[in-house]
């Protein structure tokens, strides 16, 4: 299945998803990406409180920045910020998966 089967709400955002065995892999062509970001980092955390929240730049792709994230609660938040520290956290509501 190619990714773009894998719409979500956030697709309009330039997020898409997929869910694999060993997490979620995200690929990530939003603003930072549209604006020319030279990296794009994963911040993600899980549960209400971001618990084991973690920081991991992206991997740059012909279809945006992708990563794989790991899951261990049933909700897990991302926000996305680049190399000058712009943030990409969907207004503040942050990009929810569960």
């Amino acid at each position: 299945m190619s990714l773009k089967e894998y719409k979500n709400d956030y697709v309009e955002n330039g997020i898409t998803f997929q869910k694999k065995k060993q997490g979620i892999k995200l690929t990530y062509d939003g603003l930072l990406a549209k604006s020319g970001a030279d990296a794009v980092y994963a911040s993600y955390g899980y549960g209400d409180k971001w618990l084991s929240r973690a920081v991991h730049e992206m991997n740059r792709t012909g279809h945006g920045f992708e990563i794989t994230i790991p899951t261990n609660e049933n909700v897990t938040h991302v926000a996305f910020k680049d190399s000058a520290d712009n943030w990409d956290n969907n207004n503040g509501k942050n990009y929810s998966f569960s």
